[in-house]
């Protein structure tokens, strides 16, 4: 019994933004778990790519790939119609599809800061209602969302990219009570920096990099694996009782003080 708290097997789980970085290490995450996923990103060329490898990596497990923008809703109702069409329902649903542009708040065009939306929040939101009747179906689902410390205290992101991971905290928690009834638990981790693809452009400037540093109690980057961990315990029987939360994975850089 407490193996299998520990354990996905026989579930399915959606991972958006899953062809590398955080998303692709969540993939990796479930599967050790036992869950059988399907995976999205925009790239079809690295999401082929991302497939193959888990698969090599985990043959006795059902690994779907589907190139789609999240960002576009007819593609957000493609995915749901996808994963209909190829699961018995859904346990999981993990919104981790994400992207910024940083600009002064002035700055910003009106099609930069609405595309920033729809990618982080609007998305989000709009999955996890159109996954909803399947999630419901059974006993006990999880949704998470990657969501950032930019949306609990500034950064230098961006104003819009901060505003989108604030409403996104909130959004967790607000499903969290909704939907507690239909057996969904709803929560959040919220990154630090994290060493990606994305993220390589800043911390290679050796000045930035030391500022980041300074600011982490820990003194480290942290890793893709180290977010998809605390995302696969959230989704995990063992969390059963944890809905409504936002984890940091930070390095100790929300509770830095002087």
């Amino acid at each position: 019994m407490t193996a299998q708290r520990w354990r996905l097997d026989g579930q399915t789980a959606l991972i958006t933004g899953a062809s590398a970085g955080i998303g692709l290490a969540i993939a990796r995450e479930l599967l050790g778990f036992g869950a059988d996923v399907m995976i999205v990103g925009r790239d079809i060329d690295m999401l082929e790519s991302a497939r193959d490898d888990l698969a090599d990596e985990f043959p006795a497990q059902a690994i779907h790939a589907l190139a789609a923008d999240v960002s576009d809703d007819e593609d957000r109702r493609e995915i749901l119609d996808w994963v209909e069409d190829h699961a018995d329902g859904l346990h999981i649903l993990v919104n981790n599809a994400g992207g910024n542009i940083t600009r002064p708040a002035i700055d910003y065009t009106e099609d930069e800061w609405r595309n920033i939306f729809e990618t982080n929040l609007f998305s989000a939101f709009e999955l996890s209602r159109y996954a909803h009747p399947l999630l419901a179906r059974h006993a006990a689902s999880a949704i998470v969302n990657v969501g950032s410390v930019s949306g609990l205290t500034h950064v230098r992101s961006g104003a819009v990219y901060g505003m989108t991971k604030a409403a996104m905290h909130q959004m967790t928690r607000n499903l969290a009570v909704e939907w507690a009834e239909d057996g969904i638990r709803v929560n959040a981790v919220a990154p630090w920096y994290i060493r990606t693809r994305r993220t390589s452009g800043p911390l290679a400037d050796p000045y930035y990099y030391e500022q980041v540093i300074d600011r982490t109690p820990m003194r480290r980057i942290g890793e893709p694996e180290e977010v998809a961990s605390a995302v696969g315990f959230l989704c995990l029987p063992a969390a059963s009782y944890v809905t409504g939360e936002c984890i940091a994975v930070d390095g100790g850089f929300l509770r830095y003080g002087f």
